[in-house]
């Protein structure tokens, strides 16, 4: 896909994709997240997310949240392990008014005490509704324990006890040492000449004072992997397998994709869907997946089922991991699984909002972005080989964790 990018001289980066829909996407993204939060301070970046909306220089809360929505566009913003992005749809001639927003909310909010006290408790309403869902609970835990002593396994909401103690000083500060300018990419996806929104993106961005402290991140060590099994009140057995992996510029990422899509990936032809679903009931929802970070990688498998099945699952899942390092897939099987998987990505590019967000964080991690060509090409070169030595690298099972929820005996 067509893109240009523009740097202005404070290293903000202005990326724009054309497209001749009458509705504009536009987004902006931030390299820093949960996992640079100082420690005792976690759910820091998140909480962060959550003020901008509250107060400006300029805008009330209410102005705030209005300022779009009164024009019927859609305002949203989330935090992740690495990156906090706010993002946008509108109708094509609210680009400018959009832009302003974003410069406003990002670079120009006050954080009113008020407003902080009044966010802790929704912040701590949602980590409570967290608790009650344990299958995303569990995740959450199970990457505590994968990256214990690493900032990488706060839990991205925080716990009471930290997001109760946060203070104005901290906010500020973090705000300080983590918005690098020049880890900053402001993406719009719409019906604009580009030099017109590089005129656009300088009047509103061009001003934001430079900013660019190192980016410090620790990189997270691999533990000897364990058996955890917590009870709880639940009704389902709950339990997630998995393993540090490859970082997003490792050369075996492309493969890993594609492996982690035709094990446990998206649909329902993947193999545990096949094998532990369909085959013999076992689990409702079984899946596996793999995320890629800046310096390290998420392999998991994740599953729920009656307590009663969990043992057969899990002797499945193994029986599973071991036809496939036993017997790597052939060319006609790899490349039906690249034709799967080419096909998913392609319709995947349908979601436009999606699309510009995947855009602007490939431009933070690789200065770049390939295109669809590239991207399909990079699958296409993965080889049988390369397949099964990945199967051997990934799918190990001594070197996997295994993190259950159990319900509690009767």
């Amino acid at each position: 896909m067509e893109y240009n990018v523009h740097t202005l001289t404070n290293g903000i980066r202005l990326l724009h994709v054309p497209s001749a829909s009458a509705i504009s996407h536009a987004c902006i993204i931030i390299n820093t997240g949960s996992r640079d939060e100082p420690e005792q301070k976690a759910g820091l970046a998140h909480f962060i997310e959550h003020l901008i909306f509250k107060r400006t220089e300029k805008r009330s809360t209410n102005q705030i949240l209005n300022r779009l929505e009164s024009v019927g566009a859609d305002l949203n913003a989330y935090t992740t392990k690495e990156y906090t992005c706010v993002h946008a749809s509108f109708l094509n001639p609210y680009l400018e008014r959009t832009l302003d927003l974003f410069n406003d909310i990002i670079f120009h909010s006050t954080f009113p005490e008020e407003e902080m006290d009044k966010e802790k408790s929704v912040i701590l309403d949602e980590i409570a509704s967290y608790l009650d869902q344990p299958e995303e609970a569990i995740n959450d835990d199970f990457e505590d324990m994968l990256f214990a002593g690493n900032a990488l396994g706060n839990n991205i909401l925080g716990t009471t006890e930290s997001v109760s103690n946060f203070t104005r000083e901290d906010v500020i500060n973090f705000r300080k040492a983590n918005y690098r300018t020049n880890e900053i990419v402001i993406a719009v996806l719409g019906n604009y000449n580009f030099n017109s929104f590089v005129k656009k993106g300088t009047k509103y961005f061009a001003d934001v004072e430079e900013n660019s402290p190192p980016l410090n991140r620790v990189k997270p060590i691999v533990l000897n992997p364990t058996i955890t099994n917590i009870y709880k009140p639940i009704m389902q057995s709950h339990c997630i397998l998995g393993t540090q992996t490859y970082a997003t510029h490792h050369k075996n990422k492309a493969g890993l994709m594609l492996l982690n899509n035709y094990f446990g990936g998206n649909g329902m032809s993947s193999v545990l869907n096949l094998q532990i679903r369909e085959k013999y009931g076992i689990a409702y929802t079984i899946e596996s997946n793999f995320s890629p970070l800046s310096d390290t990688g998420i392999f998991s498998i994740y599953f729920g089922t009656d307590k009663e099945k969990h043992q057969k699952a899990l002797s499945l899942i193994f029986k599973e991991m071991k036809k496939l390092k036993d017997n790597p897939l052939n060319e006609l099987q790899l490349q039906k699984a690249k034709n799967k998987f080419i096909g998913q990505i392609a319709l995947s590019e349908e979601n436009r909002i999606g699309l510009i967000i995947s855009m602007a964080k490939t431009l933070i991690d690789h200065n770049k972005i390939d295109s669809l060509e590239q991207v399909f090409e990079k699958i296409n070169r993965v080889t049988t080989t390369q397949i099964a030595q990945i199967a051997d690298e990934v799918l190990a099972p001594e070197q996997l964790n295994i993190f259950t929820f159990s319900p509690i005996l009767e």
